[in-house]
């Protein structure tokens, strides 16, 4: 077994045997696959790195981690993407609209040869690409038509930004079973300057009154619609599906399956259907281009797209 050190009764992982190591950090995260991500691309560019699993709830653990001068980022995640905005020294445009980050990264001041650490939020990034590498005529798709986010946490802000930022989405519904994270969502993105024409759609009736749409990100668990503000939430997702234009979906849920309720009726009624996979895949490949300096043309998406598959195939059966 390797050894360990703890800081503050929490263990953090061994990374003596690598040259530079990382971290995902948060909680809980045994079922990320973001390691497993991440060090494929390492070892296919002949990298000694590794990005290590650091479960913890604990920020002053993870800022002492970070001084180790082999350390080059992290993934942030879940509890800690807004917490660890005020230990930043930097933030990216993208970082600082979202109001989280998901990715810790360094550079070094010129004059002193100071680490700077930076953050940014590569999930925009994730949702852009998954809809620009899979639908072949976006003009005629999605661009300058409304498009619809469902759900109201994290994912949700992401997606706003994205369709709003480099879309061309003309107008965003918001779709949620939760009144007040709509508006929420709507007053965080007004006061960061993208919040014009975001439109809260409460009801199937209202829904069929408006125009429909060509790009849907969806973030929500796949849980089958229970109370009855969960199945209006469910009757406008499916008002929209039904509409004569067809256009695209991104399914944003993926664990523990990708083929979730969603998916399945978003196909049956004629969408183009795009996995979550894809997202994290094209955010993880944004995070690998921080850290390695590589552009994402040079990492191996092909090889990260087969690990990525057999590993889900591996967790149906």
């Amino acid at each position: 077994m390797p050894s360990t050190t703890t800081i503050q009764q929490t263990v953090v992982p061994d990374t003596s045997s690598v040259e530079r190591h990382g971290y995902l950090f948060g909680y809980p995260i045994a079922h990320s696959m973001s390691p497993l991500f991440h060090n494929t691309v390492y070892a296919d560019l002949g990298l000694n790195w590794n990005q290590f699993y650091l479960e913890s709830t604990d920020m002053e653990l993870f800022l002492k981690a970070r001084q180790d001068p082999k350390f080059y980022g992290a993934s942030v995640t879940m509890p800690h993407k807004m917490a660890i905005l005020p230990h930043l020294d930097e933030i990216t445009e993208e970082g600082r609209e979202v109001g989280a980050v998901n990715t810790l990264f360094l550079k070094e001041d010129p004059a002193t040869g100071k680490r700077i650490f930076c953050g940014t939020n590569t999930d925009v990034v994730g949702v852009r690409d998954a809809f620009v590498y899979n639908v072949k005529d976006p003009a005629a798709i999605y661009e300058n038509r409304p498009a619809m986010v469902v759900g109201g946490g994290g994912a949700a802000r992401s997606a706003v930004y994205a369709l709003r930022k480099w879309m061309k989405a003309s107008k965003i519904y918001l779709v949620n079973r939760d009144r007040n994270e709509v508006k929420a969502v709507i007053n965080e993105c007004t006061a960061r300057g993208f919040g014009d024409s975001l439109i809260d759609v409460s009801s199937a009736a209202q829904a069929e009154e408006l125009e429909g749409v060509g790009a849907i990100v969806a973030c929500v668990p796949d849980f089958p619609p229970k109370t009855p503000e969960e199945k209006e939430a469910r009757a406008v997702l499916q008002t929209f599906l039904n509409k004569p234009h067809k256009g695209a979906i991104l399914e944003m849920c993926y664990h523990p399956s990708p083929w979730t309720e969603i998916a399945g009726i978003s196909e049956k009624a004629g969408w183009q259907l795009i996995l979550g996979t894809e997202a994290m895949i094209y955010q993880g490949l944004e995070q690998d281009r921080y850290w390695t300096g590589k552009p994402v043309s040079e990492l191996p998406k092909a090889k990260v797209q087969a690990v990525i598959a057999a590993k889900l195939a591996e967790a149906r059966h």
